[in-house]
């Protein structure tokens, strides 16, 4: 199963939380302080990270922001606001996925679930998994100078490596299984995101800069991810 990290300054959470993991077969490392958690992670990087907001020494904004300069491992975000701006925020610095406090043990083993399905690691008998090859999405794709592979998570542009998130790739993936076809934020929602998880048009398109961004950083002329304004984003192939 899953290698986790788990980064939060309530024991009690900590201990429930690690439980809960282990006894579905995953194996934890927790961390009670944002500093001790970051190093943890860039020394070692899980399958999946979960991390709190509000923690001593490093929030866990702060921890996310710091680890996507490097790393693109999977991230939950738990936090006890219930404030959609910090929901944004999260989303908007990479995270994968949001947990408000108080959750339920299984709600997160289900979340855990999904964001392992979606970076291709899901279980053996799950039809989302590499095994099912037959799949689309597990199938390499080629559109002009753009190579992704879902079974390795490796995106190349022209041969060179551009490092993307699990969501960044799905909904790159998305956009250039077919080019020149319009997609909604709403239909990118939809290939990114499990149904239980909501967010809004800003996120969409904080993510699609976000790539733009690294894609430009290998290639500045990049420009195959076009905007059509009030309508969608569409992926043009050169």
């Amino acid at each position: 199963m899953a290698k986790i990290t788990l980064v939060d300054d309530d024991e009690n959470i900590v201990t429930s939380v690690s439980l809960a993991l282990e006894s579905h077969g995953h194996t934890v490392k927790a961390y009670f302080d944002g500093a001790a958690g970051l190093a943890a992670l860039e020394n070692d990087p899980p399958d999946v990270a979960i991390l709190d907001v509000k923690m001593p020494r490093m929030d866990g904004m702060e921890v996310l922001r710091r680890l996507r300069r490097t790393s693109e491992v999977p991230v939950i975000i738990l936090t006890s606001k219930d404030e959609e701006i910090d929901e944004i925020l999260g989303f908007n610095l990479g995270a994968d996925d949001y947990m408000h406090k108080p959750f339920s043990q299984r709600l997160l083993l289900e979340r855990v679930k999904a964001v392992l399905r979606r970076a291709g690691r899901g279980e053996p008998d799950d039809p989302a998994s590499p095994a099912a090859a037959a799949d689309l999405n597990a199938r390499a794709l080629k559109r002009g100078k753009l190579t992704l592979d879902p079974a390795r998570h490796e995106s190349l542009w022209d041969g060179k490596p551009v490092k993307l998130t699990v969501t960044e790739f799905l909904l790159l993936q998305s956009l250039a299984q077919r080019p020149g076809f319009v997609k909604s934020r709403d239909n990118l929602m939809d290939a990114a995101y499990d149904d239980q998880v909501y967010v809004d048009d800003r996120t969409i398109d904080s993510h699609i800069k976000r790539m733009r961004k690294k894609f430009r950083e290998v290639d500045p002329e990049f420009d195959a991810i076009e905007t059509l304004y009030g309508v969608g984003y569409r992926y043009r192939e050169s």
